[in-house]
């Protein structure tokens, strides 16, 4: 039986939301660039958090707003809110014993030697910045499986999946092996073809904690990484 809560310190705004699926226990939303997961200085009404509060007001809900994975301000793709504390914790337990399954597609620079491989790099906040990471042998553990998907002049689209989550992994990580995702002014340099970091969580896997299903959504590539932009360019 869900118990009535109050999201406290979130302002409600109307925020166009691209519902990919849910029930009593789960929302899913495509989250676009450009838009903050968290209300913070800079993004106090303009979160995705502002609108989910926004929309559960509309619906009568009275829930905490808990975003369940993390996407940075400008990644793209699938992310999930639990409308209860029990739907949040299962879930992280599943990430903890990697049953909760995180693919991403990205657009990086050159080509690799090998079509897929792991990155086993320990990644830290660099020091001096509150927003940076690198890689350090004092760093938290960090793995990323990559498989790449298709190559171009001087690009290759890579699926990335994620073992651990660690803030910033995947720029960190390619960045780390020469092959910076294009458009990333943190871990790389801007680009001419896209005006963010070419990164989009495109699919999500887990175990529904209630009715114990087996669940899968993918969601397609953004306007602005599909790949007859990138011939063009």
């Amino acid at each position: 039986m869900n118990i009535d809560e109050e999201s406290e310190n979130i302002v409600a705004t109307p925020i166009n939301l691209n519902i990919v699926f849910e029930d009593d226990s789960l929302l899913i939303l495509n989250k676009p660039a450009g838009i903050a997961v968290h209300p913070s200085i800079l993004h106090y009404t303009d979160s995705l958090s502002n609108g989910v509060k926004y929309y559960f007001d509309t619906i009568g809900l009275k829930r905490k707003i808990r975003p369940v994975n993390r996407l940075d301000l400008n990644t793209s793709g699938l992310i999930i809110f639990a409308k209860n504390e029990y739907i949040q914790e299962a879930l992280i337990q599943q990430m903890n014993k990697h049953i909760f399954v995180k693919e991403y597609i990205a657009i990086v620079n050159g080509h690799f030697d090998n079509t897929s491989g792991t990155i086993n790099l320990p990644i830290a906040r660099k020091n001096n910045s509150i927003i940076e990471r690198c890689i350090s042998n004092d760093g938290q553990e960090a793995v990323t499986d990559y498989e790449v998907i298709e190559n171009f002049d001087s690009y290759s689209i890579v699926k990335c999946k994620l073992r651990t989550g660690r803030t910033h992994q995947i720029r960190v990580h390619m960045s780390a092996i020469g092959h910076p995702i294009i458009g990333d002014t943190l871990y790389g340099s801007p680009s001419n073809f896209i005006n963010r970091q070419a990164l989009h969580s495109y699919k999500i896997a887990f175990i529904h904690p209630v009715t114990k299903e087996n669940l899968e959504f993918i969601c397609e590539l953004p306007k602005d990484m599909q790949k007859e932009q990138l011939i063009e360019y």
